[in-house]
C-alpha cells in the first residue's frame, strides 16, 4: 500500500490547540483512513506535546482509535519544514497528500514553503488571536486560487471532521485533493503575486521582507 501523508503545522510561536484537537478527532482520522492516508505528522509547537500524549494514552486504554494511521509529532524544526512538506508530494511509493497549516503571518514561511514546494494546502486561521489578519489572508489567497481556506467549526457537517473547507468553488469537509497552483502558474494566469496580495491585506509592520 503506498504511503500518503497529512502534515499539520501550527507554527513556532502561538499555540493552536483547537487545530491539533480537531485533527486528532476520531471522525477526522476516520476520514483520513477512508481517503487512503497512512501517516499524520504534527508540528505541534511548544505547548502541543501534551495533546498528542493524551491522545496516545486514550488509544492505549482503548478510549480512542488511531484507525491504523501512523501518528507522530515534534515541536519545531529549526532547519525549516521543507523536508516534512516534501513528504506530502507524490513519489514512486507515495500518493500525494496534503498540508494543513495555520494561516499566520506569511513572513514566518509556512504558507510560502508549501506553495514553493507545490503541495495541496489548507490554511486554517487561528481566530483566538487578537489583532491578526489570518482570516483576511486565508480568504484572499483562497479567492486567488493559491490554497483552500479552512475553518474550525463546533458543528460537524455531514458527520465528518471539524475542519470545514471553504472555497469559491465548493463547500466541503472532504480532504482536499486538488493541486494548488504554484506562485508562477498563478502569476502567469493574471493573478496578483503573493507579495502583492499581502501588501493589500496586511499592515506594513507585518509585511515579509
Amino acid at each position: 500500500m503506498p504511503q500518503r501523508v497529512c502534515f499539520v503545522t501550527i507554527g513556532a510561536t502561538a499555540a493552536f490547540n483547537q487545530l491539533l484537537q480537531a485533527v486528532l478527532d476520531s471522525l477526522f482520522l476516520r476520514t483520513l483512513q477512508a481517503s487512503g492516508y497512512t501517516k499524520l505528522l504534527l508540528q505541534y509547537g511548544k505547548d502541543g506535546h501534551s495533546i498528542l500524549e493524551a491522545f496516545r494514552a486514550e488509544v492505549a486504554s482503548g478510549e480512542a482509535d488511531d484507525y491504523g494511521i501512523d501518528i507522530s509529532g515534534f515541536d519545531f524544526n529549526k532547519m525549516g519544514l521543507g523536508q516534512e512538506m516534501s513528504s506530502v508530494k507524490a513519489a514512486e511509493d507515495r500518493t500525494e497528500g496534503v498540508v494543513i497549516s495555520h494561516a499566520g503571518n506569511p513572513g514566518s514561511g509556512s504558507i510560502l514553503d508549501a506553495m514553493r514546494i507545490d503541495v495541496p494546502l489548507i490554511a486554517v486561521p487561528n481566530t483566538s488571536l487578537l489583532h491578526n489578519h489570518q482570516v483576511d489572508l486565508a480568504e484572499e489567497l483562497a479567492r486567488q486560487g493559491y490554497l483552500v481556506h479552512g475553518r474550525l467549526e463546533s458543528v460537524r457537517l455531514y458527520g465528518l471532521p471539524f475542519l470545514l473547507i471553504v472555497s469559491p468553488a465548493k463547500t466541503s469537509v472532504a480532504i482536499y485533493q486538488q493541486r494548488s497552483p504554484s506562485l508562477t502558474s498563478s502569476a502567469e494566469r493574471g493573478r496578483p503575486g503573493l507579495r502583492r496580495i499581502m501588501v493589500l491585506i496586511l499592515p506594513a509592520e507585518v509585511w515579509p521582507v
